[in-house]
């Protein structure tokens, strides 16, 4: 890999959505170009700060609470045209837990109130009342990226809309909804999903797929990435689903 190369990522209100350790996602990706010589600048972008998606070249969102969703879906929502179109054009990008939601059609809330998205993805999130338990716990899916380990903490039930592709399948944990066995949700390079932990130093491998997605998009479908000696991360991918497999709800 060659010096030529360089990304640009940006990571959607940095300061609002960055629940459990969603900012890492952004470090990970970083890290992964730079030890293979490619330039990567992460800039975060902020409610009402100048905003082009066709400037970069990766997304990211994180997670946060319902207030937090609704400080941000008014400035989201008016994104969403130009965020839904880069991604119908192939531009890479990873959505957690309430950027997941948010990037889907709506969320109604426990108080029946509708939190608008953008609908990248062909999903509709609901709470389904005050008595029902959160969906918590280490988590492994099924995946085309092999199996993924994370953490998940979410009230909100996603449904995904017949023809929508998910992430994975449940092994252990809840997923979606705790129904269908169903994890996030895939459009063209784009990844939604509940998984924090944060999702990217831990699974390796789908950070490697966005970075190449993105690489290509930009430098042509030829452009190749370099393995890294990753020996450290898959025994830390390996110890932390073997732990997950031990502590959580078998699907």
């Amino acid at each position: 890999m060659t010096e030529q190369y360089s990304l640009r990522i940006a990571h959607l209100y940095p300061d609002v959505m960055n629940i459990y350790g969603d900012r890492g996602n952004g470090i990970a990706l970083k890290h992964r170009c730079q030890a293979r010589g490619i330039e990567a600048e992460v800039i975060g972008v902020g409610v009402g700060d100048p905003f082009d998606p066709a400037g970069f070249d990766l997304i990211l969102i994180g997670g946060g609470q319902d207030r937090e969703q609704r400080r941000i879906a008014d400035d989201l929502v008016a994104r969403g045209p130009a965020l839904k179109a880069a991604a119908g054009d192939g531009l890479p990008g990873l959505a957690v837990c309430g950027g997941f939601q948010m990037f889907g059609h709506r969320y109604i809330d426990l108080d029946g109130s509708v939190i608008p998205g953008i609908g990248i993805f062909d999903i509709e999130t609901r709470h389904p009342g005050a008595g029902a338990d959160r969906c918590i716990g280490d988590i492994v899916i099924d995946t085309p990226f092999g199996r993924v380990v994370g953490f998940e903490n979410h009230g909100g039930r996603t449904y995904l809309t017949p023809g929508q592709e998910p992430l994975g399948k449940v092994i252990r944990g809840y997923g979606n909804n705790a129904e269908d066995g169903n994890e996030g949700a895939r459009y063209n390079n784009f990844i939604g999903t509940y998984l924090h932990g944060s999702l990217l130093p831990k699974n390796p491998r789908i950070a490697d797929d966005l970075i190449l997605k993105a690489l290509q998009r930009k430098y042509g479908a030829g452009t190749t990435l370099p393995p890294l000696d990753d020996s450290t991360e898959e025994a830390a991918h390996s110890a932390a689903i073997a732990a997950a497999m031990r502590r959580s709800k078998a699907r």
